[in-house]
């Protein structure tokens, strides 16, 4: 579902050109769940748009569900996103200006589709905020808004959802029912699911996890217990 080749990310500073992401080779297939971990500022979120396709890679290829996403322009990005790309903020990213039931309607009524409230209003009751459906997000609570930013996310059923953070913002409580939500409908739905997190737990549950440390890729292997236990070990994702 996921292809990169060598992918770069530069941009010019006062000091000169800075390397955020060095080259970067790894595949997702699809259906998969991967967590993207790592300290803040080594380069995760960075990552995460170039997969989304919200920026361009300096130098290498990305495809995306076998679509050239490097060669492409932003209208063509744009495009490919809204056919098959969801994305999960950590701040939510609601209209404050429209309902919940309006805030999921969005995209469907942006990609034309005719029954665009008939499927809001059924994907809010599949996250349990039916009964929310009439409510602004300044009525919500955190995790109820990050709930409706899920059924947003889910609405067109996007082969790939990225998540950024998605639990960031959220009391332990709610980031339980977060986490259920996400692999439910993973697992429902057969989306592939691409996230970063600073949440072990969350990480924990994807099928994989993924190292960004300075820009570079490695990825976590949890060793069994028959070997020294909490060990881990981390084998190299293919670079350059």
């Amino acid at each position: 579902m996921i292809k990169t080749s060598n992918i770069t990310k530069k941009v010019t500073t006062n000091e000169g050109l800075l390397e955020i992401l060095k080259p970067i080779s790894f595949e997702v297939k699809s259906g998969e769940s991967v967590a993207i971990v790592g300290a803040s500022g080594s380069g995760k979120s960075t990552l995460l748009g170039l997969l989304a396709g919200l920026d361009e890679v300096s130098e290498g290829e990305i495809f995306l569900d076998d679509e050239p996403l490097h060669k492409m322009d932003e209208e063509q990005r744009a495009q490919l996103r809204g056919a098959k790309v969801g994305f999960i903020f950590q701040s939510f990213m609601l209209v404050q200006s429209l309902s919940a039931l309006e805030n999921v309607m969005l995209p469907a009524q942006i990609a034309g589709m005719d029954d665009a409230r008939r499927q809001a209003l059924t994907i809010l009751e599949q996250v349990g905020l039916g009964h929310r459906a009439s409510h602004y997000p300044n009525q919500l609570s955190g995790g109820e808004q990050q709930r409706v930013a899920i059924a947003r996310a889910f609405i067109g059923q996007p082969k790939i959802l990225f998540a950024d953070e998605p639990t960031g913002n959220l009391d332990a409580a709610n980031s339980e029912k977060i986490e259920k939500l996400l692999f439910t409908l993973n697992r429902e739905l057969g989306t592939t699911l691409i996230l970063v997190t600073h949440d072990e737990e969350l990480a924990s549950r994807c099928d994989r996890q993924l190292m960004m440390q300075a820009g570079q890729l490695t990825e976590a292997t949890t060793v069994q217990p028959d070997s020294t236990p909490h060990a881990s070990t981390t084998a190299a994702v293919r670079h350059g």
